[in-house]
């Protein structure tokens, strides 16, 4: 039976970690002032869902967090000027871009057009050749495959030599972590929308490490993974549940009840990898606030 990976108790201990040095740094550095700056393009709910956790996060550790939201019709060549302008103002350490943006909007110019000193998403285009260069280190690795290695690290698991398959290779997810676990000395095999039936069922019953991060419900199943394995869930679905007040619970793209008594970790969907996500955003603005400090007092 596998040990759970508590991802809410871990990024729990990293949070008061993260606030302690904080408060450390205001002390020596009276001035010193992490600043997030996140940027919301019209009001979907999920996004202002995402957008208040961030905030609310932020302020618990000593991050001063501020929203700039604009209204769905907003052109882009404004939104640029916004972001152009946050580039240039030195109290701002870390510029978070909402996705998704409305259609009309060019999505990857617009991300594209933060600094890199200032991409705590890792989402530009300069931060991800970083990841995928075999001899380059990123300013910023994106936060989740940032936290799932966080995850891995802190329970010890061993990346080097080990077979790893990841499911899923979006630019957000699978495609950066299925590089940083290659540079750790994993040997990575990618399951994606053109992998066959047999193809994902013979590399992940090989599988000492398997990640999944697809979107879809039971996308891994119990009789598909191999006896011991550490499995890390990504996914982030919608199921109907009538027991709910809202009709549904959230669930992964593992089945947890078949695949739970085989694996020797596992983590559980909500409460595992996202909630180090947001964690990672905190982690990479204080980052970018100590990498400003040296710069003023060199």
């Amino acid at each position: 039976m596998a040990v759970k990976i508590d991802g809410k108790s871990i990024s729990s201990e990293l949070r008061l970690s993260i606030a302690d040095e904080i408060k450390q740094l205001k002390q020596k550095n009276p001035g010193f002032e992490p600043r997030l700056t996140i940027i919301q393009v019209g009001d979907r709910p999920d996004s202002s869902v995402y957008v208040r956790m961030k905030l609310k996060s932020s302020e618990e550790v000593g991050i001063r967090g501020e929203l700039l939201k604009f209204p769905t019709d907003i052109n882009q060549e404004e939104l640029v000027i916004q972001v152009e302008r946050l580039n240039q103002d030195p109290s701002v350490h870390g510029i978070l871009i909402q996705l998704p943006l409305p259609e009309h909007l060019d999505e990857p110019l617009i991300t594209n057009k933060v600094i890199q000193s200032k991409d705590i998403d890792g989402f530009t285009n300069l931060n991800l050749a970083s990841v995928f260069k075999k001899s380059d280190k990123p300013l910023y690795v994106p936060c989740t495959p940032k936290g799932i290695l966080y995850l891995l690290d802190h329970e010890k698991v061993e990346i080097s030599g080990k077979n790893v398959v990841v499911c899923g290779r979006s630019d957000i997810v699978g495609g950066p972590l299925s590089k940083l676990l290659e540079k750790r000395g994993g040997t990575v095999t990618v399951i994606h929308s053109r992998s066959t039936q047999a193809q994902k069922e013979f590399f992940c019953k090989n599988a000492d490490i398997l990640i999944s991060a697809v979107g879809q419900v039971n996308f891994i199943t119990g009789d598909i993974i191999k006896e011991g394995a550490v499995v890390i869930d990504v996914g982030t679905n919608y199921v109907p549940d009538a027991t709910k007040k809202s009709g549904q619970r959230m669930c992964g793209d593992v089945d947890y009840a078949s695949t739970e008594p085989k694996a020797s970790l596992i983590t559980p969907v909500p409460g595992g990898v996202g909630p180090m996500t947001v964690v990672m955003v905190l982690a990479n603005v204080l980052e970018s606030a100590k990498a400003s400090l040296d710069s003023q007092s060199s």
